[in-house]
Formats: C-alpha cells, sequence, structure tokens
C-alpha cells in the first residue's frame, strides 16, 4: 500500500512540475505574444479602457482621447490630422500604433517606468487611471507655414533649432487623416487602411524620416567639410575648370549644370564651385580626398547610422568601398549616396552650430496627467563634426550661395540665410529629386531648414532646386522670422 502511494505522490509530483514549468514558460516567454496578438480581445480593451495621454503641440492637444458608449470606452481623436499624422502616427483598433503613438505607448498609456507610483496610487485610491501627456517641440507656426508652403507636392519640410536639435517642424506630403484609421469599426479600419496602402503617393510614409533620395548637391557641403577639415584646402583652393570631365577607369562624362565651365577663366576656386553648385570641381575634389575621407565625415553628420527622435529614421547612406569614378559621382551627391530630409537638416544645423551636431528630438517633456513634469528632455550632443572654422568658412560661402549664387530664391530683406541647393538626377529619364538645405539668420542661427520635392515637383527634369525647394525655404524661414 505505501508504495502504491508512493508511486502515485510521484505522478502528482511530476504533474505539478509539469504545470508549473508550462505555466512559468508561458509567462516567460509566450506572455508578450500573447499580449499582443490581435485576437487577444481581452488586451484589446483592456488598452482601450485606459485614457490615453494627449499629445500636444505648444499646449493644444493634437491627438486625445475622449469618452465613448461602447465597449471601448475612449474614441482616439486627432485635430488637424492630416498635418500632424507623420508625427502623431494612429492607433487602430486592429493593429499595431505608429509614430508617437507607437514610440511613447508606454508614456501615453501610464505604463511606463516614470508613472509606477501613479499606476500604485491609482490601485490604492480606485481611481480610474490615465496616461501621460506628451508635450512635442513642434511650433505649429512653422509646421503651418512649412504644410502650406509645400502645398500639392511630394515631399517634406524639416526644421530644427541649431543649438538644441528640437525639431521645429516635421512635414510630409501626401498625408492622411489618422481619424479614419482609429474608429471603432474593424471594417472600415480596414477599408481605409488598404485605401492608403493602394495610394501610389504613399501617405503612410514618413518622408522626413523614411524617405531616402539621392542629396545632389547639397551633399557637397559634406565633401567640402571634409576638404577644409582635412587641413589640405581651403574655401580659395582651386582646381581646373573644363567644361566636361571623363570619370577615371571610365567612358562616362561628367558636365556641370546647364554645361560649360564653372564661371570664367581656366580655375575655379571651392567657394565659387559651391556658389554656382559646380559637379566638375567637386569630382575633382573629390578624388583628391578619397572615398574615406568622404565617408568618415559624412558618418560625423549622421549617416550610416540612425537617429531616433524617438521616431526611428531610415539610415541615411554614404556606400562603403567606392572606385574613382565612384567617388568623383558621390562628391555631389550622386552613385548609391542616399540622404533623408532629416539627415541634411541636421548637416546645416550643424554648421550653424559652430560645427557641432545635436541629436534631433521632437519630445519636450512628459506630463503627468494632473500636467506636472514627469520627464524632461534636455539638448544633447551628438558629436562635434568640424572646428568654429570650418563652420564659419561654411557659412560664409552658403550666404554668398543664397545673396549671388545658386540659391538665390531663398533670400529673404534684410536677413542673411545660409543655404544650399540641389538637384539629383534618378536615371535618365525619371524625375529629378529637388533640395534645399540651409539655415538663418546666418550669424546667429535660430532655424535649420531643408526641404525635399520628389518626382520633380511635376516638372520631370525640367524642375530644379533653386526654382522651386528655395522658394518653399524662404517661405517658412519668413514666417517664423517674423512671427
Amino acid at each position: 500500500m505505501n508504495r502504491e502511494l508512493k508511486r502515485v505522490s510521484v505522478v502528482v509530483l511530476l504533474m505539478f512540475v509539469a504545470l508549473l514549468s508550462s505555466t512559468s514558460i508561458v509567462q516567460a516567454f509566450q506572455a508578450d505574444n500573447l499580449s499582443a496578438d490581435a485576437r487577444n480581445t481581452r488586451t484589446l480593451l483592456d488598452s482601450y479602457s485606459v485614457e490615453r495621454g494627449a499629445i500636444l503641440v505648444n499646449g493644444e492637444p493634437v491627438a486625445q482621447s475622449i469618452p465613448v458608449d461602447d465597449a471601448f470606452k475612449f474614441l482616439r481623436t486627432y485635430s488637424n490630422g492630416p498635418l500632424y499624422a507623420p508625427l502623431t502616427g494612429f492607433i487602430p483598433i486592429n493593429g499595431a500604433p505608429t509614430g508617437l503613438e507607437h514610440a511613447l505607448n508606454g508614456e501615453l498609456t501610464g505604463t511606463s517606468n516614470a508613472q509606477f507610483f501613479d499606476k500604485v496610487s491609482a490601485l490604492v485610491t480606485g481611481v480610474d487611471p490615465k496616461g501621460a501627456a506628451v508635450e512635442t517641440t513642434i511650433d505649429p507656426i512653422a509646421q503651418q507655414a512649412a504644410w502650406d508652403a509645400l502645398g500639392d507636392k511630394t515631399g517634406s519640410v524639416v526644421m530644427l533649432e541649431p543649438k538644441t536639435g528640437r525639431i521645429l517642424a516635421m512635414v510630409s506630403k501626401p498625408s492622411f487623416d489618422p481619424n479614419l484609421l482609429s474608429v471603432h469599426n474593424n471594417a472600415d479600419v480596414t477599408n481605409s487602411y488598404q485605401e492608403l496602402l493602394n495610394d501610389a503617393g504613399n501617405p503612410l510614409i514618413n518622408r522626413a524620416i523614411n524617405s531616402l533620395n539621392p542629396p545632389g548637391s547639397v551633399f557637397k557641403l559634406v565633401v567640402v567639410t571634409a576638404a577644409l577639415e582635412s587641413g589640405k584646402f581651403t574655401a580659395e583652393s582651386t582646381f581646373p575648370n573644363p567644361g566636361t570631365f571623363q570619370l577615371p577607369g571610365s567612358s562616362s562624362i561628367v558636365t556641370n549644370s546647364g554645361g560649360g565651365t564653372c564661371g570664367e577663366g581656366d580655375t575655379v576656386t571651392i567657394a565659387n564651385a559651391l556658389r554656382l553648385s559646380c559637379n566638375i570641381p567637386m569630382a575633382e575634389l573629390g578624388l583628391q580626398l578619397g572615398d574615406e575621407a568622404i565617408r568618415e565625415t559624412a558618418e560625423k553628420f549622421g549617416f550610416n547610422d540612425t537617429f531616433s527622435t524617438p521616431l526611428r529614421a531610415t539610415k541615411s547612406n554614404y556606400p562603403q568601398t567606392l572606385d574613382k569614378a565612384q567617388t568623383a559621382l558621390s562628391s555631389f551627391g550622386q552613385t548609391n549616396v542616399r540622404a533623408t530630409p532629416l539627415q541634411m537638416a541636421v548637416v546645416s544645423a550643424a554648421i550653424a552650430n559652430g560645427g557641432v551636431a545635436m541629436k534631433p528630438n521632437m519630445v519636450e517633456e512628459i506630463l503627468a496627467p494632473d500636467l506636472s513634469p514627469l520627464q524632461s528632455f534636455e539638448p544633447e550632443v551628438l558629436r562635434r563634426v568640424m572646428s568654429t572654422e570650418t563652420a564659419a568658412s561654411l557659412t560664409a560661402m552658403m550666404v554668398n550661395n543664397v545673396q549671388d549664387g545658386a540659391a538665390s530664391n531663398a533670400r529673404i530683406d534684410g536677413v542673411k540665410v545660409a543655404g544650399k541647393t540641389g538637384t539629383a538626377e534618378n536615371g535618365s529619364t525619371e524625375p529629378y529629386t529637388l533640395w534645399f538645405t540651409g539655415f538663418a539668420p546666418a550669424n546667429d542661427a535660430k532655424h535649420a531648414i531643408t526641404v525635399l520635392i520628389e518626382d520633380g515637383g511635376g516638372m520631370g527634369q525640367t524642375g530644379f532646386g533653386n526654382l522651386l525647394a528655395a522658394p518653399i525655404a524662404q517661405k517658412v524661414l519668413g514666417a517664423v522670422l517674423n512671427k
């Protein structure tokens, strides 16, 4: 009898161990997946039972939750939806959140570590829990001006505060209305989302941080930085000034925009090559520098790495191991060089900030439900990219570029604007990509801006940066400088 009892006891013990192990495995390794499973209705309803915190621009909510009489309890609504959609993102009932709704989900739902004591207090007092609010760095005047100036063009505008890295504007077009994706009807959300996916304009893409394009001539700022930092060149260093240039080891020919030489004379300075946005002198300069020196400088600016603003940006790319022909082409932003508007804004902001690149950031602070500060975000240095002397030299060249050069349409009466345009090729027949990047006032910059226009701005290969991108920058800078 005792022997039988022992056997039964062993079996029961083994079953208990197996059950305990199974539940432990589920808790340790599968809980997150089960919780995130779209079929988990309980988790979905629980996530909506908390009043989600608002996303604020200058203290005003651009995303907030309002009480409703259905199973979800709260409906997420978006003010000026298309204007702020690339930033706020959206939170659907049948999928994962995007934008700040995703990046700061813990804070917005009140489940972040900073809100631990608030959660405990809510449990003790029985008060309904609430999420924290997120105050962004966005300047509503800059954001609206960028939206209006971009008009119906496909592209993006990014504005930074050079000394802090605060993102003051981030516009992407075409955009979408996130309210259509936050309704509490599964079929409606699915249909709206599918329509956006089928839209040839790709409105769900935040072009400011996720659209990679050849930077064209705005990349010359990186190359000139590398040259000046090498100690081998100054703004007045000269190069031969032919009307055509054959790429090393290739039969391909490089020309300047519009053909001909880079101004008059047998030689041209780096300063004039930048002012007139000539390709041949930059190709010659790039070959003398070598691709390693250019890559090293590009990476100091942030190329081949990502930014978390906290929205995660796609890496801008400067290729590895280029041959001489590719190095020459990369020196004016062609071949496989790719950049986001945010990346080029960081380039201009670093020059404006005396050579120091700041980490771009769009969150000012996290606020408790009673609006007391939970967490503030201080400016953070990314790295020193160049000396103050190099930054000053580049600034002077960029000012000349606007005052009497290839970026003249960015001029603002009474203000010194520093800038550089770009007109990048996308193949022999595809529309150009158009750029402007710069800052103002040049002597004490408060705003750095980058404008990207895709698909040639509707003008195919007849549009160029100074014609379409520079005037947009001029309008946005004018709006914020005059407010």
